[in-house]
């Protein structure tokens, strides 16, 4: 049995870029083949956003539970993201929710984000909360209730122009409870001429990323159920409409990774939620239930950047209603700055000869060894190249800044979610 000390000798060895843990691994990948100063390369240019409501207080169908230190506005959400950034390196945007995240002048937002080294991400509109949605925003059989919902969609489009944004994320809890309720066909033909409306107003540097999800809050049927039901509606819209694909928005049998390499093929593959699930929606910290998925998904995802010029927003979508909200989120970034890094491990060529030679447990072991690789050095490394912190973790809980806004926002405010 390895002793303590051994145990915190290799923890410090981890987050020395100039200790054996890095050197040894950076020999035994030049020694595969690997060429090191161009993973190296790769990872520094990853870029993840975060989310605004990942830091405020959140909760679930049963209950809310605050934290202490949460943002009570979005210039405070800014605040936490920015901080994020600084510890990470690779999370220069914050993704917004209107009216959540709603402020007298977006010019201001926009400027406090840039004096924080930060940009304005994605912008999400909200067509769930209201009492008028209760039977659906764009498919509601009520035109008065559809215009509602496409003129908050339109006041989005605008927001975005002000806080300098060219992503609007769409999700839409439209949907049915009862068989008989509504006509699939009629409510797919209301939400595409609400979005044709929003998409014509877009200016040409915006696109339009559909979200799907298979159930919830509509338990018989939802009408943009799939990667398919968004697709096929992304196809009508136009080219600068794209589909968003949240991990834990499918059934749990389904193959994403697959869904993920048929959506590169069409080129319609516009962005990720990123989160983790057991059940179902779960939004649990990225990579905690099944990292291997997450790693497949990306070798999807680098064997695409190898051969298209394709934009993919890289988002997280987490509301974490137990976790420290700051930590929670490091470690969502560090666990896919990891998976991104094992992906690019993988040797292509032997990958592609193991397949060509009908080898197939010779080419599911070319992804296992990437896999079974420790790529902590290695992203620790990247992040110190980039000013950021080795162990994001350890540097945050001793810089002491939980405390500080605790002690200064007390119970914070409920950030939308009530």
């Amino acid at each position: 049995m390895r002793g303590a000390g051994t145990r915190l000798e290799e923890e410090k060895a981890l987050k020395s870029t100039e200790g054996p843990a890095y050197e040894g691994l950076s020999g035994t990948l030049a020694a595969r083949g690997v060429d090191v100063d161009r993973v190296e390369g790769r990872l520094r240019s990853q870029r993840l956003e975060t989310p605004s409501w990942g830091y405020g207080d959140t909760g679930t169908r049963f209950a809310v539970f605050p934290q202490r230190g949460v943002p009570r506005d979005p210039f405070e959400k800014v605040a936490d993201a920015a901080r994020v950034h600084g510890l990470t390196g690779v999370c220069p945007t914050v993704a917004v929710h209107i009216p959540w995240d709603r402020v007298d002048d977006y010019g201001e937002l926009r400027g406090h984000a840039e004096s924080l080294g930060l940009r304005i991400g994605a912008v999400n509109p909200n067509l769930f909360q209201e009492p008028g949605y209760r039977l659906g925003s764009v498919c509601h059989l009520d035109p008065d209730v559809r215009r509602e919902a496409t003129d908050h969609l339109l006041e989005c489009v605008r927001v975005a122009g002000e806080v300098g944004s060219d992503v609007l994320s769409l999700w839409f809890a439209d949907g049915t409870n009862y068989a008989g309720q509504d006509s699939f066909i009629e409510r797919r033909h209301r939400m595409v001429d609400c979005l044709g409306e929003v998409y014509s107003a877009m200016p040409e540097s915006m696109r339009m990323l559909l979200e799907y999800k298979p159930y919830e809050p509509a338990f018989y049927h939802t009408d943009l159920a799939d990667w398919g039901a968004a697709l096929t509606v992304c196809q009508k819209l136009g080219d600068r409409a794209e589909v968003l694909v949240d991990l834990g928005h499918h059934a749990k049998e389904v193959n994403i990774e697959y869904v993920v390499a048929l959506l590169l093929d069409e080129g319609r593959l516009g962005g990720f939620h990123f989160n983790n699930r057991k059940y179902g929606d779960d939004d649990l910290i990225v990579g905690s239930v099944n990292p291997f998925e997450l790693f497949l998904i990306y070798v999807e995802l680098v064997g695409a950047e190898e051969h298209s010029e394709t934009r993919i927003d890289y988002m997280i979508d987490q509301t974490h209603n137990i976790e420290p909200k700051m930590e929670a989120m490091i470690l969502s970034v560090m666990n896919l700055q990891e998976a991104y890094a094992k992906a690019l491990l993988v040797d292509r060529r032997a990958l592609d000869e193991a397949r060509r030679a009908g080898d197939v447990l010779g080419a599911h072991r070319t992804l296992l060894d990437a896999y079974a690789t420790d790529v902590r050095p290695l992203c620790a490394k990247v992040r110190e190249d980039l000013g950021a912190a080795a162990d994001p973790i350890a540097a945050f809980k001793e810089s002491g800044y939980a405390e500080k806004v605790a002690a200064e926002r007390g119970e914070g405010a409920g950030a939308g979610w009530s």
